[in-house]
């Protein structure tokens, strides 16, 4: 079934491509919206098309498209003693790392395209095994839902993700100004500084999981409970890393617009801008789908399995069902939801925390992050033999703690959920300064 593997590779690149891009341009728009409400002033509503004689502004959402038109149309200054190659070549070494970086997340479990066949689409599959086909030359393949399946699993990000480091220099010494190679320095330093931190962040998860593949990662939280859970101080300790590598203020080091104008970027203009300036956006979108694939169950919900939800409790089990393909649908819906939801959390950071002094920043990644990542690495060790040791009875009762945590989950997931929905229809009062309602004045 070499067609039907072709076809679903190529749908699978569509949706996660896809995915990142029109994510990393909403949050263009958001991080706009989100500063003005967080600042108390207009955020982007400029920009608008007319159609039918009317004004079409999308509350702001127009401003995405002028800003592509802007880049495109806008001229592509290079300095007159540049290298012109390296110049045109960093931006593209910028974006191409996050972009193909997706294709080892999972967003889902596999898919058994051969029993959803001859009236079985909404059949369920067993909850634990591999898809069974029948031994036949016309059997559908299964469909991990993962565009590249591969067996290095999270060592292939860091692989690929220090190819950022070099688009950052090559950008700043290419460019035949000062501000630029003191950006391209302070840019490989700090990134070279906090991919120690990151890679070590996640040993103590490779120890629980016993695995470096994301898929089975997923695969075991969803059978047990959310990373977070059993990693926490990894998982802030991994936060903090990516948040560093994505260059974004307080960590905006290698740009620094008050201290090297724009680092990195001074003699960029054009769409070569515009792709270190997507860029960044899209390394948020990865890092929030890394920290879900690894720390909050993936596309995991509590008690959800390939067969249906199965809530299980100080020994009561209740089961229901689904089909298949719901529950496919339901993963990959939480997948993305997860990564939307953390995504527009990151924002905040931005906006709320000063930029640090450049020797805070790599006093923070060598004195503060790599000796807890350390500690982490040695405490997890001490954990993980000592239950291995202690026997079944402990693990009974870590299974109970378990099931308690995931009720926790799924009940915070539930009043999130009607919060949101409460919130989009109930109208809110008028605006306020300081708590105080502005009363009218008097003519």
């Amino acid at each position: 079934m070499t067609t039907v593997t072709i076809l679903a590779a190529l749908l699978k690149i569509l949706v996660v491509v896809g995915f990142g891009f029109t994510l990393a341009a909403v949050l263009t728009w958001a991080e706009r919206r989100q500063s003005a409400m967080m600042q108390d002033r207009f955020g982007p509503n400029r920009a608008s098309f007319k159609l039918f004689g009317k004004e079409i502004r999308l509350a702001g959402l127009v401003h995405v498209a002028a800003d592509g038109l802007k880049f495109f149309f806008k001229e592509d200054f290079v300095p007159p003693n540049a290298d012109k190659l390296l110049h045109a070549l960093a931006p593209m070494l910028s974006l191409f790392p996050p972009v193909v970086l997706m294709a080892v997340v999972p967003f889902g479990d596999t898919l058994c395209l051969d029993q959803l066949r001859n009236g079985h689409t909404w059949a369920a599959v067993e909850r634990f095994g591999t898809c069974t086909t029948a031994p036949s030359s016309t059997a559908l393949p299964a469909v991990p839902l993962q565009v590249f399946d591969t067996n290095v699993g999270i060592l292939y990000i860091f692989a690929l993700a220090g190819m950022g480091i070099v688009g950052a220099t090559i950008a700043g010494w290419s460019s035949d100004n000062k501000f630029s190679v003191l950006g391209g320095l302070r840019a490989a330093s700090q990134l070279v500084s906090y991919e120690v931190a990151m890679g070590l962040s996640l040993v103590g998860a490779f120890m629980v999981y016993g695995t470096v593949r994301l898929d089975e990662m997923a695969r075991w939280q969803g059978e047990h409970v959310w990373g977070i859970f059993v990693q926490p101080l990894g998982f802030l300790l991994f936060w903090a890393a990516s948040l560093a590598e994505s260059k974004r203020t307080p960590f905006d080091m290698p740009e620094g617009e008050s201290e090297i104008v724009a680092g990195h970027l001074v003699e960029y203009s054009g769409m070569k801008f515009g792709m270190f300036y997507f860029g960044e956006y899209i390394e948020i979108v990865v890092s929030s789908a890394l920290l879900v694939a690894i720390f909050l169950g993936g596309y995991n919900l509590p008690f959800l399995h390939r067969d249906g939800f199965t809530v299980t409790f100080a020994g009561a089990a209740w089961h229901q069902t689904l089909p298949h393909l719901v529950v496919i649908l339901m993963q990959a819906l939480t997948f993305f939801g997860k990564v939307m939801v953390l995504c527009w959390f990151q924002l905040f950071f931005r906006w709320t925390l000063p930029r640090f002094r450049y020797d805070q920043v790599m006093k923070f990644g060598w004195r503060m992050l790599l000796p807890a990542t350390l500690a982490n690495v040695f405490l997890t060790g001490v954990v993980v033999l000592a239950i291995d040791r202690a026997g079944e009875r402990l693990a009974s009762r870590l299974a109970l703690v378990a099931d308690g945590l995931n009720l926790l989950v799924a009940a915070l997931i539930v009043f999130a959920f009607i919060r949101v929905v409460v919130g989009m229809i109930v109208p809110s009062g008028p605006p306020t300064r300081a708590g105080v309602p502005e009363t009218p004045q008097a003519a």
